[in-house]
Protein backbone atom coordinates (compact mmCIF):
# COMPACT_ATOMS: atom_id res chain seq x y z
CA UNK A 1 0.00 0.00 0.00
CA UNK A 2 2.80 2.06 1.24
CA UNK A 3 4.69 1.69 -2.71
CA UNK A 4 1.62 2.59 -4.70
CA UNK A 5 1.26 6.02 -3.15
CA UNK A 6 2.74 9.10 -5.19
CA UNK A 7 6.35 9.91 -4.85
CA UNK A 8 7.16 12.60 -2.70
CA UNK A 9 10.33 14.41 -2.41
CA UNK A 10 12.58 11.96 -0.42
CA UNK A 11 12.56 14.48 3.14
CA UNK A 12 8.78 14.74 3.22
CA UNK A 13 8.01 11.08 4.90
CA UNK A 14 10.34 11.83 7.79
CA UNK A 15 8.72 15.28 7.87
CA UNK A 16 5.40 14.11 8.18
CA UNK A 17 6.30 11.49 10.80
CA UNK A 18 8.48 14.69 12.50
CA UNK A 19 4.90 16.77 12.65
CA UNK A 20 3.20 14.31 13.52
CA UNK A 21 4.63 13.44 16.62
CA UNK A 22 3.80 16.80 17.78
CA UNK A 23 0.38 16.13 17.89
CA UNK A 24 0.68 12.03 18.78
CA UNK A 25 0.80 9.97 21.92
CA UNK A 26 1.54 6.68 22.70
CA UNK A 27 1.55 3.51 21.36
CA UNK A 28 -0.15 6.01 17.68
CA UNK A 29 2.99 8.52 17.83
CA UNK A 30 5.40 5.13 18.18
CA UNK A 31 4.12 3.55 14.52
CA UNK A 32 3.73 6.65 12.57
CA UNK A 33 7.93 7.37 14.02
CA UNK A 34 8.39 3.98 12.50
CA UNK A 35 5.96 3.87 9.59
CA UNK A 36 7.82 7.06 8.51
CA UNK A 37 11.47 5.56 7.52
CA UNK A 38 10.13 2.68 6.22
CA UNK A 39 7.42 4.83 3.94
CA UNK A 40 10.56 6.78 2.97
CA UNK A 41 12.53 3.77 2.48
CA UNK A 42 10.52 1.95 -0.28
CA UNK A 43 9.76 5.25 -1.93
CA UNK A 44 13.48 5.71 -3.11
CA UNK A 45 12.95 2.55 -5.19
CA UNK A 46 10.17 4.32 -7.60
CA UNK A 47 12.92 7.06 -8.42
CA UNK A 48 14.98 7.13 -11.28
CA UNK A 49 18.06 9.09 -12.04
CA UNK A 50 17.48 12.78 -12.86
CA UNK A 51 16.27 15.78 -11.99
CA UNK A 52 12.81 15.17 -9.91
CA UNK A 53 11.68 18.48 -8.85
CA UNK A 54 12.88 21.70 -10.58
CA UNK A 55 12.15 25.47 -9.90
CA UNK A 56 12.59 28.86 -11.36
CA UNK A 57 14.30 31.30 -8.75
CA UNK A 58 15.74 34.49 -9.47
CA UNK A 59 16.45 33.44 -12.66
CA UNK A 60 18.45 30.74 -11.57
CA UNK A 61 17.22 27.06 -12.23
CA UNK A 62 17.10 24.95 -9.39
CA UNK A 63 17.14 21.34 -8.56
CA UNK A 64 15.54 20.41 -4.63
CA UNK A 65 15.81 17.03 -6.05
CA UNK A 66 18.02 15.54 -8.35
CA UNK A 67 18.48 11.71 -7.92
CA UNK A 68 21.66 9.48 -9.06
CA UNK A 69 23.30 6.34 -7.54
CA UNK A 70 25.43 8.63 -5.17
CA UNK A 71 22.33 10.32 -3.80
CA UNK A 72 20.02 7.09 -3.52
CA UNK A 73 22.77 4.96 -1.55
CA UNK A 74 22.78 7.88 1.17
CA UNK A 75 19.22 7.95 1.00
CA UNK A 76 19.03 4.26 1.64
CA UNK A 77 21.66 4.76 4.40
CA UNK A 78 19.53 7.46 5.98
CA UNK A 79 16.23 6.06 5.97
CA UNK A 80 18.38 2.75 7.64
CA UNK A 81 19.85 4.98 10.29
CA UNK A 82 15.95 6.51 10.94
CA UNK A 83 14.79 3.83 11.72
CA UNK A 84 17.27 2.20 14.09
CA UNK A 85 17.52 5.16 16.13
CA UNK A 86 13.76 5.40 16.28
CA UNK A 87 13.34 1.85 17.82
CA UNK A 88 16.10 2.97 20.17
CA UNK A 89 14.12 6.06 21.24
CA UNK A 90 10.87 4.18 21.42
CA UNK A 91 11.10 4.07 25.65
CA UNK A 92 11.74 7.90 25.49
CA UNK A 93 8.71 10.52 26.01
CA UNK A 94 10.00 13.33 25.39
CA UNK A 95 8.25 15.25 22.68
CA UNK A 96 11.26 17.39 21.79
CA UNK A 97 14.05 14.66 21.42
CA UNK A 98 11.26 12.70 18.96
CA UNK A 99 10.10 15.83 16.74
CA UNK A 100 13.52 17.10 16.25
CA UNK A 101 15.59 13.34 15.59
CA UNK A 102 12.82 12.77 12.42
CA UNK A 103 13.24 16.45 11.47
CA UNK A 104 17.06 16.13 11.60
CA UNK A 105 17.15 12.73 9.90
CA UNK A 106 14.87 14.28 7.17
CA UNK A 107 16.99 17.32 6.90
CA UNK A 108 20.01 14.77 6.18
CA UNK A 109 17.84 13.28 3.05
CA UNK A 110 17.06 16.26 1.70
CA UNK A 111 20.96 17.32 1.63
CA UNK A 112 21.48 14.33 -0.16
CA UNK A 113 19.27 14.75 -3.11
CA UNK A 114 19.68 18.90 -3.36
CA UNK A 115 20.71 19.05 -6.92
CA UNK A 116 21.80 23.38 -6.19
CA UNK A 117 24.15 25.03 -3.73
CA UNK A 118 20.79 26.99 -2.20
CA UNK A 119 19.20 23.99 -1.85
CA UNK A 120 22.10 22.44 -0.02
CA UNK A 121 22.44 25.26 2.33
CA UNK A 122 18.78 25.25 3.37
CA UNK A 123 19.15 22.05 4.19
CA UNK A 124 22.68 22.02 5.69
CA UNK A 125 21.53 24.69 8.14
CA UNK A 126 18.35 22.46 9.11
CA UNK A 127 20.84 19.90 9.90
CA UNK A 128 22.41 22.68 12.49
CA UNK A 129 19.13 23.62 14.15
CA UNK A 130 17.72 19.88 14.41
CA UNK A 131 20.40 18.60 15.86
CA UNK A 132 21.52 21.05 18.89
CA UNK A 133 17.98 20.26 20.61
CA UNK A 134 19.29 16.90 21.00
CA UNK A 135 22.15 18.15 22.88
CA UNK A 136 19.91 20.54 24.91
CA UNK A 137 17.29 17.67 25.19
CA UNK A 138 19.69 16.67 28.55
CA UNK A 139 18.88 19.63 30.08
CA UNK A 140 22.20 20.28 32.23
CA UNK A 141 24.43 23.33 32.00
CA UNK A 142 27.33 21.35 30.32
CA UNK A 143 25.04 20.12 27.18
CA UNK A 144 23.36 23.77 27.18
CA UNK A 145 27.08 25.14 27.26
CA UNK A 146 28.25 22.34 24.47
CA UNK A 147 25.14 22.89 22.33
CA UNK A 148 25.67 26.45 22.04
CA UNK A 149 29.51 26.01 20.99
CA UNK A 150 28.05 23.60 18.40
CA UNK A 151 25.68 25.60 17.35
CA UNK A 152 27.95 28.71 16.64
CA UNK A 153 30.47 26.66 14.50
CA UNK A 154 27.51 25.07 12.61
CA UNK A 155 26.24 28.45 11.47
CA UNK A 156 29.57 29.25 10.94
CA UNK A 157 29.84 26.51 8.58
CA UNK A 158 26.85 27.53 6.71
CA UNK A 159 27.69 31.39 6.58
CA UNK A 160 30.75 30.31 4.25
CA UNK A 161 28.45 27.59 2.11
CA UNK A 162 26.61 30.55 1.82
CA UNK A 163 29.29 32.96 0.91
CA UNK A 164 30.87 30.70 -1.14
CA UNK A 165 27.52 29.69 -3.03
CA UNK A 166 26.99 33.09 -3.96
CA UNK A 167 30.34 33.86 -5.43
CA UNK A 168 30.47 30.67 -7.02
CA UNK A 169 27.12 30.86 -8.89
CA UNK A 170 27.39 34.76 -9.87
CA UNK A 171 30.40 33.67 -11.68
CA UNK A 172 29.39 31.21 -12.99
CA UNK A 173 25.41 31.76 -14.03
CA UNK A 174 24.06 28.46 -12.22
CA UNK A 175 23.39 26.99 -9.29
CA UNK A 176 24.14 23.46 -10.20
CA UNK A 177 26.08 21.39 -6.70
CA UNK A 178 28.24 19.41 -8.81
CA UNK A 179 31.83 18.56 -9.02
CA UNK A 180 33.61 21.95 -7.54
CA UNK A 181 37.55 21.08 -7.20
CA UNK A 182 39.64 23.36 -5.48
CA UNK A 183 41.34 24.45 -9.47
CA UNK A 184 39.89 27.83 -10.14
CA UNK A 185 41.22 31.14 -11.01
CA UNK A 186 40.29 34.60 -9.16
CA UNK A 187 37.17 35.05 -7.60
CA UNK A 188 35.56 31.38 -8.23
CA UNK A 189 38.81 30.00 -6.46
CA UNK A 190 38.18 32.13 -2.86
CA UNK A 191 34.47 30.62 -3.64
CA UNK A 192 35.55 26.98 -3.92
CA UNK A 193 37.63 27.47 -0.93
CA UNK A 194 34.41 28.60 1.27
CA UNK A 195 32.57 25.80 0.14
CA UNK A 196 35.66 23.59 1.21
CA UNK A 197 35.72 25.01 4.57
CA UNK A 198 32.39 24.73 5.23
CA UNK A 199 32.35 20.85 4.56
CA UNK A 200 35.79 20.62 6.35
CA UNK A 201 33.64 21.91 9.47
CA UNK A 202 31.19 19.25 9.37
CA UNK A 203 33.27 16.91 8.51
CA UNK A 204 35.01 17.65 11.12
CA UNK A 205 38.87 18.38 9.76
CA UNK A 206 41.39 18.95 12.38
CA UNK A 207 41.38 22.18 14.65
CA UNK A 208 37.62 22.03 13.54
CA UNK A 209 36.93 19.11 15.29
CA UNK A 210 36.16 19.85 18.40
CA UNK A 211 32.32 20.43 18.27
CA UNK A 212 32.20 16.89 18.10
CA UNK A 213 33.96 15.82 21.06
CA UNK A 214 32.79 18.63 22.60
CA UNK A 215 28.65 18.18 22.11
CA UNK A 216 27.57 14.67 21.18
CA UNK A 217 29.10 13.25 24.77
CA UNK A 218 26.58 15.86 26.20
CA UNK A 219 23.79 14.62 24.46
CA UNK A 220 21.03 12.60 25.61
CA UNK A 221 21.77 8.59 25.24
CA UNK A 222 19.39 8.38 22.60
CA UNK A 223 19.76 11.65 21.00
CA UNK A 224 23.37 10.44 20.18
CA UNK A 225 22.19 7.80 17.99
CA UNK A 226 20.84 10.18 16.08
CA UNK A 227 23.97 12.73 15.83
CA UNK A 228 26.67 9.89 15.42
CA UNK A 229 24.51 9.06 11.76
CA UNK A 230 23.85 12.31 9.84
CA UNK A 231 26.32 15.28 10.25
CA UNK A 232 29.36 13.89 9.64
CA UNK A 233 28.09 11.57 6.63
CA UNK A 234 26.47 14.24 4.98
CA UNK A 235 29.61 16.30 4.48
CA UNK A 236 31.13 12.76 2.98
CA UNK A 237 28.71 13.22 0.76
CA UNK A 238 28.95 16.66 -0.19
CA UNK A 239 33.47 16.29 -0.28
CA UNK A 240 32.42 12.89 -2.61
CA UNK A 241 29.96 15.15 -4.57
CA UNK A 242 31.87 18.38 -4.70
CA UNK A 243 35.75 17.51 -4.46
CA UNK A 244 36.47 13.94 -5.66
CA UNK A 245 40.37 13.36 -6.40
CA UNK A 246 41.52 16.70 -4.76
CA UNK A 247 44.93 15.43 -3.24
CA UNK A 248 44.81 17.55 -0.29
CA UNK A 249 42.31 15.88 1.16
CA UNK A 250 44.50 12.36 1.34
CA UNK A 251 46.95 14.15 3.69
CA UNK A 252 43.78 15.95 5.73
CA UNK A 253 42.33 12.11 6.00
CA UNK A 254 45.23 10.62 7.05
CA UNK A 255 45.84 13.45 9.93
CA UNK A 256 42.22 12.72 10.77
CA UNK A 257 42.71 9.37 10.86
CA UNK A 258 46.05 9.39 13.23
CA UNK A 259 45.86 12.19 15.87
CA UNK A 260 42.19 11.23 17.56
CA UNK A 261 44.33 7.70 18.39
CA UNK A 262 45.98 9.32 20.95
CA UNK A 263 42.93 11.49 22.51
CA UNK A 264 41.07 7.95 22.66
CA UNK A 265 43.46 6.08 24.31
CA UNK A 266 44.08 8.62 27.03
CA UNK A 267 40.21 9.60 27.71
CA UNK A 268 38.01 8.51 30.40
CA UNK A 269 34.62 9.35 29.18
CA UNK A 270 33.77 6.14 26.93
CA UNK A 271 31.41 8.03 24.54
CA UNK A 272 33.85 10.98 23.91
CA UNK A 273 36.41 7.90 22.99
CA UNK A 274 33.83 6.80 20.62
CA UNK A 275 33.45 10.63 18.96
CA UNK A 276 37.20 10.22 18.69
CA UNK A 277 36.49 7.33 16.92
CA UNK A 278 34.30 8.72 14.23
CA UNK A 279 36.78 11.23 13.57
CA UNK A 280 39.00 8.70 12.97
CA UNK A 281 36.62 6.97 10.80
CA UNK A 282 35.97 9.74 8.63
CA UNK A 283 39.67 10.30 8.24
CA UNK A 284 39.47 7.23 6.28
CA UNK A 285 36.87 8.36 3.79
CA UNK A 286 38.14 11.45 2.99
CA UNK A 287 41.07 9.74 2.20
CA UNK A 288 39.34 8.25 -0.36
CA UNK A 289 37.82 10.35 -1.58
CA UNK A 290 41.04 12.56 -1.95
CA UNK A 291 42.14 9.62 -4.09
CA UNK A 292 39.61 9.57 -6.35
CA UNK A 293 39.20 6.79 -7.93
CA UNK A 294 36.26 4.52 -8.65
CA UNK A 295 37.48 2.01 -5.93
CA UNK A 296 38.40 4.31 -3.50
CA UNK A 297 35.24 6.45 -4.14
CA UNK A 298 33.23 3.37 -3.73
CA UNK A 299 35.54 2.38 -0.29
CA UNK A 300 34.60 5.90 1.10
CA UNK A 301 31.09 5.77 0.75
CA UNK A 302 30.82 2.09 1.50
CA UNK A 303 32.47 2.98 5.01
CA UNK A 304 30.50 5.91 5.35
CA UNK A 305 27.31 3.48 4.69
CA UNK A 306 28.58 0.50 7.40
CA UNK A 307 30.22 3.25 9.91
CA UNK A 308 26.70 4.35 10.22
CA UNK A 309 25.70 1.05 11.59
CA UNK A 310 28.86 -0.38 13.41
CA UNK A 311 29.49 2.93 15.14
CA UNK A 312 25.57 3.72 15.64
CA UNK A 313 25.93 0.08 17.17
CA UNK A 314 28.74 1.12 19.81
CA UNK A 315 26.93 4.28 20.27
CA UNK A 316 23.78 2.79 21.13
CA UNK A 317 25.69 0.06 23.74
CA UNK A 318 27.32 3.02 25.76
CA UNK A 319 24.29 4.48 25.99
CA UNK A 320 22.26 1.66 27.38
CA UNK A 321 25.29 1.48 29.89
CA UNK A 322 24.59 5.29 30.53
CA UNK A 323 21.13 4.31 30.92
CA UNK A 324 21.16 1.63 33.25
CA UNK A 325 23.52 2.73 35.48
CA UNK A 326 23.63 6.40 35.41
CA UNK A 327 27.51 6.32 34.42
CA UNK A 328 29.88 6.36 31.61
CA UNK A 329 33.53 7.03 32.84
CA UNK A 330 35.66 3.96 32.50
CA UNK A 331 37.05 4.57 36.07
CA UNK A 332 33.59 4.04 37.19
CA UNK A 333 32.43 0.99 35.04
CA UNK A 334 33.46 -2.76 34.52
CA UNK A 335 32.14 -6.13 35.63
CA UNK A 336 28.59 -4.99 33.30
CA UNK A 337 28.70 -8.22 31.42
CA UNK A 338 27.51 -10.24 34.50
CA UNK A 339 24.44 -8.06 34.19
CA UNK A 340 24.17 -6.81 31.26
CA UNK A 341 25.19 -10.15 29.07
CA UNK A 342 23.08 -9.58 26.01
CA UNK A 343 24.61 -6.16 25.93
CA UNK A 344 28.41 -7.16 25.75
CA UNK A 345 28.02 -8.99 23.35
CA UNK A 346 26.10 -7.14 20.73
CA UNK A 347 29.04 -4.10 21.56
CA UNK A 348 31.89 -6.95 20.99
CA UNK A 349 29.86 -7.42 17.47
CA UNK A 350 30.28 -3.20 16.93
CA UNK A 351 33.56 -3.51 18.43
CA UNK A 352 34.59 -6.40 15.92
CA UNK A 353 32.95 -4.60 12.90
CA UNK A 354 35.06 -1.31 13.55
CA UNK A 355 38.45 -3.25 13.60
CA UNK A 356 37.75 -4.96 10.10
CA UNK A 357 37.59 -8.10 11.35
CA UNK A 358 37.29 -10.65 8.50
CA UNK A 359 33.33 -11.63 8.06
CA UNK A 360 32.46 -7.99 9.97
CA UNK A 361 31.44 -4.71 7.99
CA UNK A 362 34.41 -2.76 8.43
CA UNK A 363 36.92 -5.47 6.71
CA UNK A 364 34.82 -5.01 3.34
CA UNK A 365 34.85 -0.94 2.97
CA UNK A 366 38.61 -0.08 5.03
CA UNK A 367 40.27 -2.57 3.23
CA UNK A 368 38.81 -1.10 -0.59
CA UNK A 369 40.54 2.01 0.57
CA UNK A 370 43.45 0.77 1.58
CA UNK A 371 43.97 -1.13 -1.43
CA UNK A 372 43.47 2.02 -3.29
CA UNK A 373 45.93 3.79 -1.46
CA UNK A 374 48.22 0.96 -2.66
CA UNK A 375 47.18 0.73 -6.44
CA UNK A 376 47.99 4.80 -6.41
CA UNK A 377 51.23 4.44 -4.66
CA UNK A 378 50.57 6.64 -1.99
CA UNK A 379 53.02 4.02 0.01
CA UNK A 380 53.32 6.47 3.53
CA UNK A 381 49.72 7.07 3.26
CA UNK A 382 49.14 3.59 3.51
CA UNK A 383 51.41 2.94 6.10
CA UNK A 384 50.04 5.65 8.14
CA UNK A 385 46.45 3.87 7.56
CA UNK A 386 47.90 0.53 8.84
CA UNK A 387 48.62 2.30 11.99
CA UNK A 388 45.39 3.98 12.36
CA UNK A 389 43.67 0.63 12.21
CA UNK A 390 45.80 -0.55 14.18
CA UNK A 391 44.76 2.24 16.76
CA UNK A 392 41.06 1.92 16.19
CA UNK A 393 41.54 -1.83 17.31
CA UNK A 394 43.15 -0.61 20.53
CA UNK A 395 40.68 2.53 21.43
CA UNK A 396 37.33 1.44 20.29
CA UNK A 397 37.65 -2.84 19.16
CA UNK A 398 39.26 -3.57 22.81
CA UNK A 399 38.95 0.06 24.85
CA UNK A 400 35.02 -0.03 25.12
CA UNK A 401 34.32 -3.22 25.54
CA UNK A 402 36.79 -3.65 27.96
CA UNK A 403 36.52 -1.06 30.24
CA UNK A 404 33.00 -1.28 30.21
CA UNK A 405 32.48 -4.17 30.55
CA UNK A 406 35.10 -6.50 31.97
CA UNK A 407 38.22 -4.34 33.76
CA UNK A 408 37.49 -4.38 37.43
CA UNK A 409 34.38 -5.55 39.03
CA UNK A 410 32.79 -1.81 39.46
CA UNK A 411 30.11 -4.06 42.01
CA UNK A 412 27.20 -2.13 39.70
CA UNK A 413 24.43 -4.92 39.06
CA UNK A 414 21.43 -3.51 37.21
CA UNK A 415 19.45 -5.31 33.99
CA UNK A 416 19.90 -5.00 30.44
CA UNK A 417 18.10 -2.04 29.40
CA UNK A 418 14.67 -1.92 27.69
CA UNK A 419 13.62 -4.44 24.62
CA UNK A 420 13.05 -1.93 22.46
CA UNK A 421 17.34 -0.37 22.94
CA UNK A 422 18.06 -4.64 22.78
CA UNK A 423 16.23 -4.78 19.07
CA UNK A 424 17.81 -1.45 17.71
CA UNK A 425 20.91 -3.17 18.80
CA UNK A 426 20.28 -6.20 17.81
CA UNK A 427 19.06 -5.26 14.02
CA UNK A 428 22.56 -3.08 13.73
CA UNK A 429 24.47 -6.32 15.11
CA UNK A 430 22.63 -8.40 12.57
CA UNK A 431 23.84 -6.18 9.38
CA UNK A 432 27.29 -5.59 10.80
CA UNK A 433 27.50 -9.37 10.08
CA UNK A 434 25.63 -9.57 6.79
CA UNK A 435 26.86 -6.99 5.47
CA UNK A 436 30.77 -8.40 6.14
CA UNK A 437 29.80 -12.40 5.37
CA UNK A 438 27.61 -10.90 2.34
CA UNK A 439 29.22 -7.59 0.87
CA UNK A 440 28.30 -8.12 -2.73
CA UNK A 441 24.51 -8.72 -1.91
CA UNK A 442 24.28 -5.65 0.65
CA UNK A 443 26.51 -2.35 0.21
CA UNK A 444 28.36 -3.28 -2.89
CA UNK A 445 25.35 -3.75 -4.84
CA UNK A 446 24.19 0.35 -3.76
CA UNK A 447 27.71 1.52 -5.00
CA UNK A 448 27.70 4.53 -7.52
CA UNK A 449 31.15 4.01 -9.44
CA UNK A 450 32.33 1.22 -11.20
CA UNK A 451 35.17 -0.74 -9.62
CA UNK A 452 35.64 -4.79 -9.45
CA UNK A 453 36.64 -5.37 -5.76
CA UNK A 454 37.19 -8.98 -4.07
CA UNK A 455 38.05 -8.28 -0.28
CA UNK A 456 38.33 -11.81 0.13
CA UNK A 457 41.33 -12.68 -0.71
CA UNK A 458 44.58 -14.81 0.61
CA UNK A 459 46.72 -11.97 1.04
CA UNK A 460 44.25 -9.41 2.79
CA UNK A 461 42.68 -11.81 5.00
CA UNK A 462 46.26 -13.01 6.57
CA UNK A 463 47.29 -9.23 6.75
CA UNK A 464 44.31 -7.79 8.22
CA UNK A 465 44.46 -10.61 11.09
CA UNK A 466 48.24 -10.32 11.58
CA UNK A 467 47.55 -6.97 12.63
CA UNK A 468 44.65 -7.50 14.91
CA UNK A 469 46.69 -10.42 16.27
CA UNK A 470 49.89 -8.61 17.47
CA UNK A 471 47.37 -5.23 18.12
CA UNK A 472 45.84 -7.37 20.72
CA UNK A 473 48.91 -8.67 21.79
CA UNK A 474 50.25 -5.44 22.18
CA UNK A 475 47.53 -4.24 24.31
CA UNK A 476 47.59 -7.28 26.51
CA UNK A 477 51.70 -6.77 27.13
CA UNK A 478 51.12 -2.99 27.96
CA UNK A 479 48.43 -3.85 30.46
CA UNK A 480 50.26 -6.36 32.24
CA UNK A 481 53.05 -4.16 32.80
CA UNK A 482 51.13 -1.88 34.04
CA UNK A 483 52.36 0.69 30.92
CA UNK A 484 48.92 1.32 29.18
CA UNK A 485 47.28 4.43 30.26
CA UNK A 486 44.47 3.87 32.80
CA UNK A 487 41.31 5.12 33.18
CA UNK A 488 41.67 8.24 35.50
CA UNK A 489 39.05 10.87 36.38
CA UNK A 490 40.43 13.75 34.15
CA UNK A 491 40.07 16.50 31.32
CA UNK A 492 42.45 16.35 28.29
CA UNK A 493 43.38 19.02 26.59
CA UNK A 494 42.37 19.58 22.68
CA UNK A 495 42.33 21.86 20.19
CA UNK A 496 39.67 23.83 21.74
CA UNK A 497 41.60 24.87 24.80
CA UNK A 498 42.87 27.50 22.27
CA UNK A 499 39.58 29.22 21.97
CA UNK A 500 37.97 28.22 25.05
CA UNK A 501 40.85 29.26 27.24
CA UNK A 502 43.98 30.85 25.49
CA UNK A 503 42.03 33.82 23.61
CA UNK A 504 39.70 34.23 26.39
CA UNK A 505 42.75 34.92 29.04
CA UNK A 506 44.46 37.12 26.46
CA UNK A 507 41.06 39.17 24.78
CA UNK A 508 39.59 39.61 27.91
CA UNK A 509 42.41 41.86 29.85
CA UNK A 510 42.91 43.25 26.27
CA UNK A 511 39.30 44.45 26.08
CA UNK A 512 38.95 45.73 29.68
CA UNK A 513 42.21 48.11 29.14
CA UNK A 514 40.08 49.41 26.10
CA UNK A 515 36.90 49.89 27.63
CA UNK A 516 39.02 51.92 30.88
CA UNK A 517 40.33 53.86 28.37
CA UNK A 518 37.25 55.35 26.39
CA UNK A 519 35.58 55.16 29.79
CA UNK A 520 38.47 57.97 30.64
CA UNK A 521 38.15 59.64 27.11
CA UNK A 522 34.11 59.97 27.80
CA UNK A 523 34.66 61.37 31.20
CA UNK A 524 37.13 63.69 30.39
CA UNK A 525 34.83 65.05 27.57
CA UNK A 526 32.13 65.06 29.35
CA UNK A 527 33.88 67.40 31.66
CA UNK A 528 34.78 69.58 28.93
CA UNK A 529 31.54 69.79 27.75
CA UNK A 530 29.92 70.72 31.03
CA UNK A 531 32.86 73.56 31.69
CA UNK A 532 31.24 74.60 27.98
CA UNK A 533 27.89 74.76 29.06
CA UNK A 534 28.74 76.36 32.44
CA UNK A 535 31.03 79.63 30.98
CA UNK A 536 27.95 80.34 28.84
CA UNK A 537 25.36 80.20 31.38
CA UNK A 538 24.95 82.41 34.16
CA UNK A 539 23.44 80.33 36.81
CA UNK A 540 22.68 83.26 38.97
CA UNK A 541 20.48 85.11 36.58
CA UNK A 542 19.46 82.06 35.06
CA UNK A 543 19.93 83.17 31.51
CA UNK A 544 22.92 82.71 28.89
CA UNK A 545 25.65 85.00 28.81
CA UNK A 546 28.55 85.91 26.90
CA UNK A 547 28.41 87.77 23.28
CA UNK A 548 25.53 85.57 21.31
CA UNK A 549 23.63 85.78 24.97
CA UNK A 550 23.22 89.94 24.20
CA UNK A 551 21.34 89.19 21.19
CA UNK A 552 17.49 88.03 20.63
CA UNK A 553 17.36 84.92 19.55
CA UNK A 554 15.96 85.37 15.54
CA UNK A 555 18.80 87.96 15.14
CA UNK A 556 21.52 84.38 16.52
CA UNK A 557 19.04 82.68 13.81
CA UNK A 558 20.00 85.70 10.87
CA UNK A 559 23.51 85.73 12.06
CA UNK A 560 24.63 81.65 11.74
CA UNK A 561 22.77 82.07 8.15
CA UNK A 562 24.86 84.83 7.01
CA UNK A 563 27.95 82.93 8.33
CA UNK A 564 26.78 79.07 6.80
CA UNK A 565 26.16 81.28 3.34
CA UNK A 566 29.45 83.21 3.88
CA UNK A 567 31.47 79.54 4.02
CA UNK A 568 29.27 78.02 1.04
CA UNK A 569 30.15 80.49 -1.04
CA UNK A 570 33.59 80.62 -0.20
CA UNK A 571 33.27 76.32 -0.56
CA UNK A 572 32.11 77.11 -3.90
CA UNK A 573 34.58 79.55 -4.81
CA UNK A 574 37.25 77.80 -3.99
Amino acid sequence: MISSLPLLPPFVPLLIGALAAIFLRGHLRSAIMLLAPIWGALQLAGFNDGVFLAIEFMGYELEPVRVDKLSIMFGYLFHLAAFIAVVYALHVKDTLQHVMGLSYAAAAVGAVFAGDLLTLFVFWELLALTSVFLIWARRTKRAYSAGMRYLILKVLSGVLLLAGAIIFIYHTGSAKFSEIGLEHDGMLQLGAWLIFIAFGIKCAFPFVHNWLTDAYPEATPTGTIFLASFTTKVAVYALARGYPGTELLVWIGVTMACFPIFYAVIENDLRRVLAYSMINQVGFMVVGIGIGTSLALNGAVAHAFNDVVFKGLLMMSMGAVLHMTGKINGSELGGLYKSMPKTTILCIVGAASISAFPLFSGFVSKSMIMSAAIAESYDVVWLLLLFAAAGVFHHAGIKIPYFAFFAHDSGIRTTEPPKNMLLAMAIAATLCILIGSFPAHTVYALLPWEADYQPYDITHVLTQLQLLFFSALAFVWLNLRHMYPPELPSTNLDSDWLYRKLMPNIAVPVFNRISAALTSVEEKAKGSIDKLINSSYDKEKDQPKGFLAQLWPTETMVLWVAVLLAGMLLFNYL
